[in-house]
């Protein structure tokens, strides 16, 4: 049984669909992303999955029953915006936050504890929101959506305001719960964070499913019209070469643009004549390239 199943959902608006027919299945120790551009439909299906609002058709599965009460201490959300009080104390906050999702007060301050000492700033026990950075803000605001161990935690944009650093801190983390069996629906603009944490994927443009399935498979798609060359030295005559539409230099030799993966093999001969190649790849697209492609183009 997968802790989350979503099918054919919709939700209107008066008029409008905000979002049309979506379904997709979140298994057990699974990240699975959902994207989107702005107005997509994302933030809605995350507050159906919550239960913040209802779907107007179509049905929301956990465990294959019903959202209800019960469902609470189950889920978990990391918002986009900041949500914490800036002037109530950390451990007040996430400790009273726990206790509404059915956790016992003594459960929720050791767990909070183990948190602090996880991310190596028990000192914030007790201090004010307002008196950390807006990066540990952040990971206070992670913290309040795992405390209470849901099983399925949906996070929006969960990055952002960090620095590379802790970038690279709540991603091991979110690798951590996902080892460890929690289910986590990811929504997030940054593609490399998809590509690095996501097997599986659902692409929204304006309220409609327009990609859907494994990211491995979804790539292969797509064909390949990129060819990176590392060389020792210059190489002429790349530009002239049948298939060819650009080429542009790099630290460490070419990026060529190609009309399909055919023309490969003339340039990896051309370049062997001149040069010695250190790399040649047939570059397969990138999620960023795969979602302009979807997406970008029809908002133009």
């Amino acid at each position: 049984m997968k802790p989350l199943v979503v099918e054919s959902v919709v939700k209107q608006y008066g008029d409008k669909t905000a979002v049309n027919q979506i379904s997709f299945e979140l298994g057990e120790g699974e990240i699975y992303g959902l994207l989107g551009a702005n107005g997509a439909g994302k933030t809605t299906t995350m507050r159906m999955v919550l239960g913040l609002i209802y779907p107007d058709g179509g049905s929301i599965l956990y465990d294959g029953r019903p959202y209800s009460k019960d469902q609470l201490s189950k889920l978990g959300y990391l918002p986009e915006e900041r949500g914490l009080y800036p002037k109530i104390k950390v451990s007040d906050q996430i400790i009273y936050l726990s206790q509404l999702r059915g956790m016992s007060k003594k459960d929720a301050d050791a767990n909070l504890k183990r948190w602090l000492e996880r991310f190596d700033v028990p000192e914030y026990y007790d201090k004010k929101i307002e008196e950390l950075s807006k990066g540990n803000q952040q990971k206070m605001q992670f913290i309040a959506a795992v405390n209470h161990k849901p099983k399925i935690v949906i996070m929006d944009e969960a990055f952002s305001g960090l620095d590379p650093v802790n970038v690279e801190l709540l991603k091991a983390t979110v690798k951590e719960l996902r080892d460890a069996g929690t289910s986590i629906l990811f929504s997030t603009h940054r593609m490399e964070h998809v590509e690095e944490l996501c097997r599986n994927i659902t692409i929204l443009d304006r309220s409609n499913t327009v990609l859907k399935g494994s990211l491995k498979e979804i790539k292969k798609q797509f064909p390949r019209e990129t060819v990176l060359l590392n060389v020792d030295k210059d190489i002429t005559g790349l530009e002239a070469l049948e298939g060819v539409t650009k080429v542009k230099r790099n630290a460490n030799g070419y990026e060529l643009a190609v009309k399909s993966e055919a023309a490969g093999e003339s340039i990896l001969r051309h370049a062997m004549n001149q040069a010695t190649l250190s790399k040649f790849e047939i570059k397969e697209p990138s999620l960023n390239e795969i979602f302009i492609k979807m997406v970008g183009e029809r908002h133009e």
